[in-house]
């Protein structure tokens, strides 16, 4: 604690200039950084994409509006000094400001179903959101097991410089090169340990290798259902890794799956119940299924990042797209009776136009008190880093 007083004191006293007759320092080198880059492309793919291109720069800068409201962001951020609190506070994007460049963002940007300019502004809410959620204390929708949780002043400043730091120390393939948010936003979450959006990537390796490679030979007009939805139910016990409800749901899912009327279970579920648990739900559930009731390992997909019933659904359609499974083909959600009268229940519907901003799917005809059916939509594929813990 007293080296991180001492770091912090001696941060305020740096003015950046070279002593008098000092010769001037050369340009820093800009390195490459594996996790900064694999979470900057996860949560701000076209943002990132812009940034890291100095011609798409240019020529974004050179819109109408563009520049001049790209160095007034920077004049607010200077004229902050040293006072991390404003920094932080002065690079979240105003609503003109993000309208101003989302405007002038090009309509061929790659980007999801609904547009690049939709892209974009999804993009610069989330990193508002992790601005304020992770820099500047705003509660975030789910207390219990999002944002950064309770710490004390001291750590919160720590991370804030290490923020302004790390946006300050170029770093190749960045966007620091159009604004900093960008970059700020990343070492927050970083410095907070909450890269959890990166934490089990590529899917289609590690644990799913051997599904992925099975879908790959599949014949699916062979299936009624092109999979079986598991979702999730966490723990709010620490250090259990398998919740009671989450128990039943596998021997639920076990017993459907042995009917042989779907080539696969999605098991759907994050780190999320208890906060800052070190179990993944999805992996709980993939080695009940194995373990006890013996369920092929080439059977099951994991799906690690899900932290709540809506994007239990989003994620699994999104993992149904990476299989290639017949767009269309109807899949089955599998859960405890209290869980699937809510989805099937309109107030799930609209929290899904709430939280996502579209529905992840059709839900259909719920068969029993534990089955619905489920028909994924192409809307689930777009990356909302609103959540930056699972965008």
């Amino acid at each position: 604690m007293r080296l991180r007083r001492v770091l912090l004191a001696t941060a305020l006293m740096l003015t950046g200039a070279p002593g008098i007759g000092a010769p001037a320092a050369p340009a820093p080198a800009a390195v490459g950084d594996r996790i900064a880059a694999a979470l900057s492309h996860r949560l701000f793919p076209l943002l990132s994409a812009i940034g890291a291109d100095p011609a798409a720069v240019a020529r974004l800068r050179a819109r109408p509006g563009i520049a001049a409201m790209l160095a007034d962001r920077a004049g607010r951020r200077t004229a902050c000094g040293q006072d991390l609190t404003c920094i932080a506070q002065a690079l979240v994007w105003t609503p003109a400001e993000a309208a101003t460049l989302v405007g002038a963002i090009p309509t061929d940007a790659p980007a999801a179903d609904d547009g690049a300019a939709a892209q974009a502004q999804r993009e610069i809410d989330g990193v508002n959101v992790v601005l304020r959620t992770f820099g500047l204390g705003q509660v975030p929708r789910y207390p219990l097991i999002d944002g950064a949780g309770m710490i004390d002043p001291q750590e919160t400043r720590a991370r804030l410089q290490a923020a302004e730091w790390l946006t300050r120390t170029p770093r190749a393939g960045s966007a620091q090169a159009l604004d900093g948010s960008v970059e700020f936003a990343l070492a927050l979450l970083d410095a907070s340990d909450r890269t959890d959006a990166i934490a089990f990537d590529p899917l289609t390796g590690g644990l799913n290798a051997a599904a992925f490679r099975r879908a790959g030979t599949l014949d699916w007009k062979r299936w009624r259902y092109s999979a079986l939805i598991l979702t999730g139910v966490g723990p709010e016990t620490p250090d259990m890794p398998l919740s009671p409800f989450g128990k039943y749901h596998v021997r639920l899912a076990a017993e459907r799956f042995a009917r042989g009327e779907m080539p696969f279970i999605i098991v759907t579920g994050g780190r999320a119940h208890p906060r800052a648990t070190r179990f993944t739900e999805a992996e709980q559930m993939r080695t009940a299924l194995i373990d006890r009731y013996g369920v092929p390992a080439d059977a099951i997909l994991v799906e690690p990042y899900a932290r709540h019933t809506t994007t239990n659904l989003r994620n699994a359609a999104r993992m149904l797209a990476t299989l290639a499974a017949p767009a269309g083909m109807t899949a089955l959600i599998v859960c405890n009776p209290g869980q699937s009268e809510m989805i099937a229940s309109p107030a799930f519907a609209q929290r899904n136009l709430t939280e996502l901003g579209y529905a992840p799917g059709r839900v259909g005809q719920r068969l029993s008190p534990t089955e619905l059916e489920f028909q994924p939509a192409s809307a689930s594929l777009r990356v909302d880093p609103r959540d930056p813990l699972d965008p």
